[in-house]
Protein backbone atom coordinates (compact mmCIF):
# COMPACT_ATOMS: atom_id res chain seq x y z
CA UNK A 1 0.00 0.00 0.00
CA UNK A 2 1.43 3.32 -1.14
CA UNK A 3 1.14 6.79 1.41
CA UNK A 4 -1.69 7.85 -0.70
CA UNK A 5 -3.97 4.94 0.16
CA UNK A 6 -2.72 4.91 3.48
CA UNK A 7 -3.70 8.31 3.89
CA UNK A 8 -6.86 7.49 2.45
CA UNK A 9 -7.35 4.65 4.19
CA UNK A 10 -6.69 6.63 7.49
CA UNK A 11 -3.52 4.99 8.71
CA UNK A 12 -1.70 7.96 8.20
CA UNK A 13 -3.63 11.33 9.28
CA UNK A 14 -4.11 13.96 6.56
CA UNK A 15 -6.58 16.89 6.78
CA UNK A 16 -8.89 16.16 4.67
CA UNK A 17 -11.33 17.74 2.67
CA UNK A 18 -13.94 15.65 0.69
CA UNK A 19 -14.28 11.81 -0.09
CA UNK A 20 -16.29 9.43 -1.51
CA UNK A 21 -15.80 6.01 -2.36
CA UNK A 22 -13.95 6.50 -4.98
CA UNK A 23 -12.16 9.18 -4.49
CA UNK A 24 -10.17 11.74 -1.13
CA UNK A 25 -9.49 15.18 -1.13
CA UNK A 26 -6.47 16.84 1.18
CA UNK A 27 -4.47 19.16 2.32
CA UNK A 28 -0.84 19.45 0.33
CA UNK A 29 1.13 19.55 3.43
CA UNK A 30 3.84 21.73 1.43
CA UNK A 31 1.60 23.73 0.17
CA UNK A 32 2.39 26.50 -2.49
CA UNK A 33 -0.85 28.71 -1.38
CA UNK A 34 -3.64 28.41 0.79
CA UNK A 35 -5.77 25.80 -0.05
CA UNK A 36 -3.55 23.83 -1.64
CA UNK A 37 -5.26 20.33 -2.50
CA UNK A 38 -4.35 16.78 -3.45
CA UNK A 39 -7.31 14.74 -4.96
CA UNK A 40 -6.53 11.23 -5.62
CA UNK A 41 -8.45 7.83 -6.83
CA UNK A 42 -8.98 4.92 -3.69
CA UNK A 43 -7.83 2.78 -6.64
CA UNK A 44 -3.96 2.58 -6.53
CA UNK A 45 -3.08 3.60 -10.11
CA UNK A 46 -0.07 4.84 -10.83
CA UNK A 47 -0.47 6.89 -14.22
CA UNK A 48 -3.45 9.13 -14.19
CA UNK A 49 -3.82 8.16 -17.85
CA UNK A 50 -4.07 4.29 -17.54
CA UNK A 51 -7.67 4.80 -15.82
CA UNK A 52 -10.58 3.82 -17.07
CA UNK A 53 -12.46 6.40 -19.23
CA UNK A 54 -15.45 6.48 -16.85
CA UNK A 55 -13.14 6.34 -13.76
CA UNK A 56 -11.51 9.31 -15.26
CA UNK A 57 -14.69 11.20 -15.79
CA UNK A 58 -15.83 10.49 -12.12
CA UNK A 59 -12.60 11.61 -10.98
CA UNK A 60 -12.79 15.01 -13.08
CA UNK A 61 -16.40 15.49 -11.78
CA UNK A 62 -15.55 15.09 -8.11
CA UNK A 63 -12.32 17.53 -8.33
CA UNK A 64 -14.47 19.65 -9.93
CA UNK A 65 -16.68 19.52 -6.84
CA UNK A 66 -13.48 20.49 -4.55
CA UNK A 67 -12.44 22.98 -6.95
CA UNK A 68 -15.47 25.00 -6.84
CA UNK A 69 -15.18 24.91 -2.69
CA UNK A 70 -11.59 26.04 -2.51
CA UNK A 71 -12.95 28.82 -5.44
CA UNK A 72 -15.36 29.67 -2.41
CA UNK A 73 -13.16 29.03 0.42
CA UNK A 74 -9.83 31.00 -1.02
CA UNK A 75 -11.67 33.66 -3.75
CA UNK A 76 -9.02 33.95 -6.77
CA UNK A 77 -9.37 33.93 -10.43
CA UNK A 78 -8.90 30.33 -10.85
CA UNK A 79 -8.65 26.93 -9.53
CA UNK A 80 -5.34 25.62 -11.48
CA UNK A 81 -5.09 21.36 -11.86
CA UNK A 82 -2.10 20.19 -12.07
CA UNK A 83 -1.16 16.46 -12.74
CA UNK A 84 2.51 15.53 -12.00
CA UNK A 85 2.71 12.60 -10.48
CA UNK A 86 6.47 11.77 -10.80
CA UNK A 87 7.06 11.88 -6.31
CA UNK A 88 4.59 9.57 -5.72
CA UNK A 89 3.56 6.87 -8.12
CA UNK A 90 0.12 7.30 -7.59
CA UNK A 91 -2.38 8.97 -9.88
CA UNK A 92 -3.36 12.50 -7.71
CA UNK A 93 -4.43 15.92 -9.21
CA UNK A 94 -3.49 18.99 -7.57
CA UNK A 95 -5.65 21.58 -7.29
CA UNK A 96 -4.25 25.39 -6.41
CA UNK A 97 -6.06 28.54 -6.01
CA UNK A 98 -4.59 30.94 -8.02
CA UNK A 99 -4.68 34.59 -8.67
CA UNK A 100 -1.67 34.54 -11.45
CA UNK A 101 -0.14 31.80 -12.75
CA UNK A 102 3.35 31.88 -10.51
CA UNK A 103 0.93 30.70 -7.72
CA UNK A 104 1.15 27.29 -9.63
CA UNK A 105 4.97 27.47 -9.45
CA UNK A 106 6.26 24.39 -7.84
CA UNK A 107 10.05 25.88 -7.48
CA UNK A 108 8.73 28.20 -5.24
CA UNK A 109 9.11 27.74 -1.66
CA UNK A 110 6.33 26.03 0.31
CA UNK A 111 4.47 28.00 2.83
CA UNK A 112 4.86 26.88 6.42
CA UNK A 113 1.54 26.39 8.45
CA UNK A 114 0.86 25.30 11.57
CA UNK A 115 -1.74 22.49 12.55
CA UNK A 116 -4.54 25.24 13.84
CA UNK A 117 -3.92 26.93 10.17
CA UNK A 118 -4.58 23.72 8.22
CA UNK A 119 -7.86 22.71 10.43
CA UNK A 120 -8.76 26.08 9.44
CA UNK A 121 -7.97 25.61 6.04
CA UNK A 122 -9.83 22.36 5.67
CA UNK A 123 -13.12 23.43 7.49
CA UNK A 124 -13.45 26.44 4.97
CA UNK A 125 -13.40 24.53 2.35
CA UNK A 126 -15.41 21.46 4.21
CA UNK A 127 -18.16 24.36 4.69
CA UNK A 128 -18.05 25.09 0.69
CA UNK A 129 -19.15 21.70 -0.38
Amino acid sequence: MDIFSKIAAGEIPSYKVAENDEFYAFLDINPLVKGHTLVIPRREVDYFFDMEDDELARYQQFAKRVAAAIKQAFPCRKVAQVVLGLEVAHAHIHLIPMQTEADADFRREKLKLSEEEFKEIAAKIQAAL
